[in-house]
C-alpha cells in the first residue's frame, strides 16, 4: 500500500508539471476596468475589487467584461445610480496578498467589496487552514470601516482541460475543502459567500471552449458573465438594494438556517448557493456554532447590453459612464 501511495503521488508530481506546462505563464494583464458605470442620481456608490488574476479579469479584452465591471454594471442597474469601480485584484495573488490590497482600498471608502482568490493557493498546496487567515483578517478589516463583503469562494479548478486524472479529481477535492473553510471564514468575520465552483463547475465543464479564454485557464468573457450573474444577487442584498419581500427565504428553493459549518459544505457542492449570518430566536449561535442563512438565490440578468456584449464578445461601454 505505501509503495502504490508513493507511486501515486509521483504520478500527481508529474502530472502537475505536465498541467502547469500546458497552461504555462499567463500572458498580457488584466484589461484596466477603473472608473464610472451607470448613470442615475444620488452620490456613486463606491465598489473595490480584490484578489487574484480572475478577480482582475486577466484572459479577455475589454474592460467591461472583467467580472468587477460586470457586477458594477449590474449594481448601477439595479440602484439607480452610478457605481465608481476600483479594481486592486493582482495577476498570481495568493490569499496572504489581501492584506496589502485592503490597506490600498481602505482610503477609497468603499461601500462595498467583491473579493475573488483561493485558486492560487490551490495550485501551490497551501493548507486550507493556512489560506483562510489571511481571509478572515482582510474581511474583519473592511467590515471593521463599514464596507460589506461578498467573497466568490474558490473555483472548481477539476473543470480546467490541461489537468489529467486523477491530479484533476484531486484538484476539485481541493478546491471544495477550500471553498468549505473560506465560507466559514467569510461568516464567522461579518460578511457572506457565493459558491463560484459548484456554479460554475458543470457549465465550465460541458462548454470548455466557450467559457475558458485562450490559455485554458482562466474564464472566457462568458465565463465571467456567468459569474458575475451568480454574484450579482448577493451583492445587491448586501449593499440594501432588494425590497423586503425579495429578502424573504424561499423553502421551495431549498433555503435553511443551518450550523454555518454544515451549510459551507452544501455551499462548496451545491449550485449558485449564498451563505450569510443569521439568527435563530434572537441568538447568533446555537449548540453547534453560528447560525447560517443557505440561500439559493435566483440569477438576476445583468442589463441588457452586458449581455449582448458579453455574447459578442464585445465591449459594455455603452452601460458605462466613464
Amino acid at each position: 500500500m505505501g509503495a502504490a501511495g508513493a507511486g501515486l503521488y509521483g504520478l500527481m508530481v508529474v502530472e502537475a508539471r505536465l498541467a502547469r506546462r500546458a497552461i504555462g505563464t499567463p500572458q498580457g494583464e488584466p484589461p484596466p476596468a477603473d472608473g464610472r458605470y451607470g448613470t442615475g442620481d444620488g452620490e456613486p456608490l463606491r465598489l473595490v475589487v480584490l484578489g487574484d488574476s480572475t478577480a482582475a479579469g486577466l484572459g479577455v479584452d475589454g474592460p467591461d467584461e472583467t467580472p468587477g465591471a460586470l457586477v458594477a454594471a449590474g449594481i448601477a442597474e439595479i440602484a439607480g445610480r452610478p457605481v465608481d469601480l476600483t479594481n486592486l485584484a493582482v495577476v498570481g495573488a495568493e490569499t496572504r496578498g489581501l492584506a496589502a490590497q485592503v490597506e490600498l482600498a481602505l482610503p477609497l471608502a468603499p461601500h462595498a467589496a467583491l473579493i475573488m482568490v483561493g485558486a492560487n493557493d490551490v495550485t501551490h498546496k497551501v493548507r486550507p487552514s493556512v489560506s483562510v487567515r489571511p481571509l478572515a483578517g482582510a474581511v474583519r478589516r473592511l467590515r471593521e470601516h463599514g464596507c460589506e463583503v461578498v467573497v466568490g469562494t474558490c473555483p472548481d479548478l477539476g473543470t480546467v482541460e490541461p489537468i489529467p486524472h486523477p491530479l484533476r479529481w484531486v484538484a476539485r477535492r481541493w478546491s471544495r475543502q477550500l471553498a468549505a473553510a473560506q465560507t466559514v471564514t467569510v461568516v464567522e468575520a461579518g460578511g457572506r459567500t457565493v459558491s463560484l465552483g459548484s456554479m460554475l463547475g458543470p457549465e465550465f465543464a460541458a462548454y470548455p471552449t466557450d467559457m475558458f479564454s485562450a490559455d485554458r485557464f482562466h474564464p472566457s468573457a462568458a465565463g465571467y458573465t456567468a459569474a458575475a450573474a451568480a454574484m450579482l444577487p448577493s451583492m445587491a442584498s448586501a449593499l440594501g438594494l432588494w425590497a423586503p419581500e425579495e429578502e424573504q427565504p424561499e423553502a421551495s428553493r431549498g433555503d435553511s438556517v443551518l450550523p454555518v459549518a454544515i451549510a459551507a459544505v452544501e455551499a462548496a457542492a451545491e449550485a449558485g448557493t449564498e451563505v450569510a449570518a443569521a439568527r435563530v430566536g434572537g441568538r447568533d449561535r446555537g449548540p453547534r456554532g453560528r447560525w447560517a442563512q443557505l440561500r439559493h438565490r435566483r440569477r438576476r440578468p445583468l442589463p441588457d447590453v452586458v449581455r449582448e456584449a458579453a455574447a459578442d464578445g464585445g465591449s459594455v461601454g455603452a452601460a458605462t459612464s466613464r
